[in-house]
């Protein structure tokens, strides 16, 4: 409730003043605007990580893409070429024809640890390479005939999680 002050009335009595005054809200809602702006950022993730099965869509592959295997005993190959993991990098360089920028399709096998794969991708960011594509097979989603996924063997689709 608010009263106002008029010179032209002479009585004792303040007159209520029935507007509301929104500035207080205004500066809440602000406050609360900022809050949000910055809060927001913070609860997004920088990565997607598809696990080795997938019901993504398969995303367009360039024409000569470059495959980096690990396969389950831990060795390493760039195509079909066996490399040593000290020779990563001149392997990698070679392939890609010192194009740092090119991606990397990493194939990993199911029974790789997290461990190893994250020793791999250390690797290669200290090679320079730092876009990298996660490879992992095709599943198809389950319908209420099937009741449950079915893998199907296709060309590998990445999920791209370059960074």
């Amino acid at each position: 409730m608010a009263g106002s002050l008029n010179a032209s009335d002479e009585r004792d009595d303040l007159v209520e003043n029935h507007e509301i005054n929104v500035t207080p809200f205004i500066d809440v809602m602000l406050v609360l605007l900022i809050i949000f702006m910055v809060a927001a950022p913070l609860a997004t993730v920088d990565i997607a990580v598809d696990l080795p099965s997938s019901t993504a869509e398969a995303q367009p592959r360039p024409d000569e893409p470059v495959y980096l295997t690990l396969k389950q005993d831990l060795s390493l190959a760039v195509g079909d070429d066996p490399v040593a993991r000290d020779m990563l990098g001149a392997a990698l360089e070679r392939v890609t024809d010192g194009d740092r920028e090119a991606r990397i399709f990493l194939r990993a096998d199911q029974s790789v640890s997290y461990h190893d794969l994250m020793e791999l991708m250390n690797l290669l960011r200290d090679a320079g390479h730092l876009k990298i594509a996660l490879v992992g097979l095709e599943t198809v989603p389950a319908t209420a005939d099937e009741g449950r996924a079915a893998d199907r063997p296709s060309s590998p689709g990445p999920a791209d999680t370059a960074r």
